[in-house]
């Protein structure tokens, strides 16, 4: 079993506690709401006296209010794994060949850069370079406080357009990258037993180009039976080294695969994390010959690419974050006038 008894109880009893916590404060918003409904209504009072109170206490009722409305929103937004501390990222090269590998190397650097900015924690969990420098596939480790609640909103298709290093002619290339973000379980959330998955060691390639083959079989892969994940790590030099990366990886995938299929049989199932790796099926567009960068979720656009890409991501990612905020207000049905 993935969760056991006890470790699902466990789950349980912290995803009650936080729901208690929105619940009071939901509570507590609603009685705000109803005293400011009632002061409004005196303050048309035909006393004046009645109306002068209620005229002196309506403004710091609303604004209690509406600072309550605002923890609200913040305690919704980004789902219930927002909280999270700790995630694992992946990024894959699509279509493109090299050039695509090229882009998933710049989008590792600008989320490791963007980490370094906002004091969060990298580790590299396992890399398949290319000879020209670039990942076919990356997988990164971040740790820190709203390190999930802000990359997950990366989750999906980048699509590139530059000059490719590679290109002669001075033409504008397209390629693609994917990125899924997936949030990292505490161990007591996933409970993997050496039944439930099979180890196999073998020889990997650990320089770019496939140099260095390591002498010995240090490299790991994990099958997990019940539902047919793999997980490769041969990043490190130490078997035991990439046998706790490649459980941590799949720990993460088994989490994020139990709650899509609990999510899937909810009405407002979340989006996707990822399309095929197709130029059509993006998120986001990095136009370099125009600066630009537009996120075709929210239609966004900024022509600070190159501050982007160095690692000044917050204005995409605030974009992001409140659209979320202000859909969620919509759904909500809650009016602060």
């Amino acid at each position: 079993a993935v969760m056991s008894d006890s470790n699902r109880m466990a789950s349980i009893a912290r995803e009650h506690g936080s729901m208690a916590k929105l619940a009071t404060k939901y509570r507590l918003f609603k009685q705000l709401a109803k005293e400011v409904t009632e002061v409004r209504e005196m303050a048309e009072s035909d006393d004046p006296d009645e109306r002068e109170l209620a005229e002196a206490e309506l403004p710091d009722l609303k604004k209690r209010r509406e600072k309550l409305w605002e923890e609200l929103l913040d305690a919704t937004v980004g789902g219930e794994d927002a909280a999270r501390s700790r995630c694992v990222m992946e990024i894959r090269a699509g279509t493109g060949g090299d050039e695509a590998a090229l882009f998933a190397r710049d989008l590792y650097e600008m989320y490791t850069r963007h980490a370094e900015m906002k004091g969060w924690k990298t580790e590299v969990m396992d890399a398949h370079p290319t000879e020209l420098g670039g990942f076919k596939e990356i997988i990164v480790g971040f740790a820190g406080e709203g390190c999930y609640r802000e990359l997950q909103y990366e989750s999906g298709g980048h699509r590139v357009q530059r000059v490719p290093e590679t290109e002669a002619k001075g033409r504008v290339h397209t390629s693609a990258a994917t990125v899924a973000v997936l949030p990292e379980p505490e161990d007591v959330e996933v409970d993997l037993k050496p039944d439930d998955y099979e180890v196999e060691r073998y020889a990997a390639s650990s320089g770019p180009g496939g140099q260095h083959v390591n002498k010995t079989a240090s490299a790991i892969r994990l099958i997990h039976k019940g539902t047919g994940l793999v997980v490769h790590c041969s990043d490190e030099r130490s078997q035991h080294k990439n046998l706790a990366k490649a459980m941590r990886i799949l720990k993460s995938r088994l989490y994020d695969h139990f709650q899509q299929q609990e999510q899937q049989q909810r009405a407002d199932t979340r989006k996707t994390l990822v399309g095929s790796g197709d130029r059509s099926q993006r998120i986001r567009t990095y136009n370099f010959p125009d600066n630009r960068i537009t996120d075709h979720r929210i239609n966004f656009t900024i022509y600070k690419l190159d501050q982007i890409i160095a690692g000044q991501l917050q204005p995409v990612t605030d974009a992001l974050i409140e659209h979320d905020r202000e859909e969620l207000r919509g759904s909500m049905g809650e009016s602060l006038d």
